[in-house]
């Protein structure tokens, strides 16, 4: 392997792991400075000790740190995962939860006396979304229920991962408003919509792509100038003008939203007469998009 591409792998590799770090620190951010502090539980082992620690202040001065519950809780969950889907596998999981064990055991816990829950709710649900999409975004989980329901699953495959995590999670948004009171569960609820919203959006937004269509008699000009500048492939497709019965090739290509530009450009300045069809890609994968992973 030659040194650019060790130095490339190496990039990726760091780059990978700091983007998990950073997305748990969001997300720990929002659990000790707005949801503890406030008492919204929006599901998940955070709210599930959310809720230990409410009921452990009685037996315990302040009550079971969260992050001590989350180590607790995700150990036997660890042993586990590691014996069904083998160590490799969980070796982005093992470092999203250590990361955010970590970042809920250096933000201080701080009630900034939030007098409107329903801001509070957007603004958590919101930086808990961007951290949740960025740990997501390179195949990694911060263990807890995530792991639960993808272990649960592989003895129950005809349940898919999504329904039971969302009974798990639903069931513990419950449990959190037997302690902290209807009014708080549906503003966690708010919290949790608000941190789908913009994790997916993150998601769809890595995801998203332009695919052009192009129909010119310069065809074989404008492919080649595509491929030269923008280094993207090209695919000719066979096609026949109903009106002219002239047969031609259609040029298809799919390239980023940045690159769409460049590419109506090239084709109206080889060919201003070029038809050019662009449209809206929600997922690609392959070479020089999305990498499929198993």
């Amino acid at each position: 392997m030659s040194r650019r591409k060790v130095l490339s792998k190496t990039s990726k590799i760091i780059k990978k792991y700091v983007t998990i770090a950073v997305g748990s620190f969001l997300m720990a951010l929002a659990i000790n400075l707005i949801y503890e502090p406030l008492g919204l539980v929006t599901g998940g082992i955070s709210g599930l000790a959310i809720i230990v620690k409410e009921i452990t202040k009685y037996i315990w001065e302040g009550g079971l740190p969260i992050w001590l519950f989350t180590v607790i809780v995700n150990i036997p969950l660890f042993i586990v995962a590691i014996k069904i889907l083998g160590l490799k596998t969980m070796l982005n999981v093992f470092f999203g939860t250590v990361s955010l064990v970590i970042s809920l055991m250096i933000i201080p816990i701080y009630d900034f006396n939030f007098n409107d829950m329903l801001l509070s709710s957007v603004v958590g649900g919101a930086i808990t979304g961007v951290g949740m999409g960025m740990v997501f975004s390179v195949y990694a989980s911060t263990g807890g229920t995530d792991l639960l329901a993808t272990l649960i699953h592989r003895y129950k495959r005809h349940i898919s991962v999504p329904f039971i995590l969302t009974f798990i999670d639903g069931a513990i948004i419950v449990l959190g408003a037997l302690v902290f009171g209807l009014g708080n569960a549906l503003y966690a609820i708010i919290a949790v919509i608000i941190t789908t919203k913009v994790s997916d959006g993150i998601l769809e937004g890595l995801k998203f792509a332009k695919m052009a269509y192009i129909i010119s008699d310069e065809y074989d000009k404008i492919a080649k100038e595509i491929m030269t500048t923008l280094d993207r492939g090209v695919t000719g497709l066979s096609s026949t003008g109903m009106y002219s019965h002239k047969e031609r090739k259609m040029l298809f290509c799919v390239v980023s939203k940045n690159e769409i530009v460049k590419i109506t450009e090239i084709a109206k300045k080889i060919d201003p007469n070029s038809f050019v069809i662009v449209n809206d890609v929600r997922e690609v994968m392959g070479e020089g998009f999305i990498e499929y992973r198993q």
